[in-house]
Formats: structure tokens, C-alpha cells, sequence
């Protein structure tokens, strides 16, 4: 039974494009993109899209740190994801690397081995309260 192929949505809200590393790409070094970038090719070396979406396809295998500030995986990775917005694990995706964002989806089926650290944009001083109240023993 055959089933249809994966298809990867390609953010139409983005200016200047989007780059994509075909299934048939292999890199090994260090990828910096000033636009949204879709690997479904093996990369090994370091990742970073400061204000734009990483996209992992469904053929994608990643073994590289990862600074983005959105990470959509639908295929493998391995290594520390840091993703300034949200971090998303597809149904059929893997992830083995600790996280660290603002917001996380993991789907059913997913598979993720790590630790997850939750950011907040605006974190909330504990001092800015001291003098609310009594103190807290």
C-alpha cells in the first residue's frame, strides 16, 4: 500500500523566500542563513537562522547544533536546538537533544529524547514583588 509523500509547507508570509537543501544534499559545516531554510538532506556542523524558520523534511537528517528562531522537524535530528519562538516535532519526526524555546508541540507518534528548557520573552522579576506582601518562608 502505497502512501502519498509528505508534503512540506513553504511559508508564503516570508520575504525573501525560502532556501532548500534537496534529499539528494549532503553538508558538512557550518550552514548561516538570513532567510527560512528546508533541509530534507543530511547536514552535520552547526545551523543558525537568528530570525528565520528551520524546516526539517521528511527526508532530513540532521546532526548539528541549532539556533533559529522557529524549528519545524519532520525528519531526524540530533544536537541542541535553540529556538527564540517555537519548536515543533512532527508525527513522524525524531529528535535526540536537549531544547530550549518559548514554546514546544510535539505531536502523537513523535519521538523526542531530552530535556526541554521553557524561555519566557518578558520573565518575570521576583524582585519587582518583594514588597507586596509578607515575606515568603
Amino acid at each position: 500500500m502505497a502512501t502519498a509523500p509528505t508534503r512540506i509547507p513553504l511559508p508564503a508570509d516570508r520575504p525573501g523566500g525560502v532556501a532548500i537543501l534537496g534529499k539528494s544534499v549532503s553538508i558538512k559545516g557550518q550552514i548561516v542563513s538570513r532567510e527560512d531554510l528546508t533541509i530534507d538532506g543530511d547536514v552535520e556542523g552547526s545551523i543558525e537562522l537568528k530570525e528565520h524558520r528551520l524546516t526539517v523534511g521528511p527526508n532530513g537528517t540532521v546532526k548539528s547544533g541549532i539556533k533559529a528562531r522557529e524549528v519545524i522537524i519532520f525528519g531526524n535530528v540530533q544536537g541542541k536546538i535553540e529556538a527564540s519562538d517555537k519548536i515543533e516535532i512532527r508525527s513522524a519526526a525524531t529528535l535526540i537533544g536537549d531544547m530550549r524555546t518559548a514554546r514546544v508541540v510535539i505531536e502523537d507518534g513523535a519521538y523526542f529524547k531530552g530535556a526541554v528548557d521553557i524561555t519566557r520573552k518578558d520573565p518575570v522579576s521576583l524582585d519587582k514583588h518583594a514588597g507586596d506582601g509578607p515575606p515568603i518562608v
